[in-house]
């Protein structure tokens, strides 16, 4: 009988991650449908820190990798789709990042929030809407969809505790180039030239942590 083990189960997730995109995407095109493709800034390394949509994915993780190809094989497919590559998405107390957050304030959780880990956080109703809009173009290809600010996860933390009125005080910070997790550390995502096609503000996470 054959054993489950997790690394098995890790490498059949990477593998849905690559191919059933290319499955939807093809079936997409077969029969003349348009599709907007979510992908991350996990397909960058950060090595160069800024990134537009001219720049070539160069991931270190296999999250990034999955993520990479599955853009190459969803454009081989169907050229006409598009790709929309995003950051960190804020709102609404939902998300990862909020959650830890939280339980970093209340002392419910152990570890830090990092001063060395910097995205382009996006608001979820901004992303949604500026979806909604790439969907009615005809544009194809990479698009970029993240905020207008880049911050650490650190500073992102304090924003969110002063939306929310948590004491900002008692988030820890740290390294995360002193710890063992893997992954880039600073990317930023360019959303200039998307953003010239929107009519959609994706705003700065000072802007949307700070206003209704």
């Amino acid at each position: 009988m054959p054993v489950w083990h997790p690394r098995s189960a890790l490498g059949l997730l990477r593998t849905r991650l690559r191919q059933g995109p290319v499955w939807l995407a093809m079936a997409a095109a077969q029969h003349g449908i348009r599709l907007v493709h979510v992908s991350s800034d996990a397909v960058f390394s950060g090595a160069r820190v800024h990134y537009d949509e001219s720049c070539l994915p160069d991931p270190v993780t296999p999250y990034g990798a999955a993520k990479a190809a599955a853009e190459t094989g969803i454009l081989a497919v169907h050229p006409e789709a598009a790709i929309a590559r995003t950051s960190l998405i804020i709102g609404h107390g939902r998300s990862a990042h909020e959650q830890t957050v939280y339980q970093l304030a209340a002392g419910t959780r152990a570890g830090a929030l990092f001063t060395d880990d910097v995205r382009c956080p996006v608001y979820v109703g901004d992303l949604a809407a500026a979806l909604l809009e790439l969907a009615s173009l005809e544009t194809a290809g990479i698009h970029h969809l993240a905020g207008a600010d880049a911050v650490s996860r650190f500073e992102l933390g304090t924003l969110i505790a002063g939306r929310d009125g948590l004491d900002a005080s008692r988030l820890p910070a740290g390294l995360r180039a002193d710890s063992p997790l893997p992954g880039a550390l600073d990317v930023r995502l360019d959303s200039r030239e998307t953003q010239k096609k929107l009519r959609t503000t994706l705003r700065g996470v000072r802007e949307f942590c700070t206003k209704p």
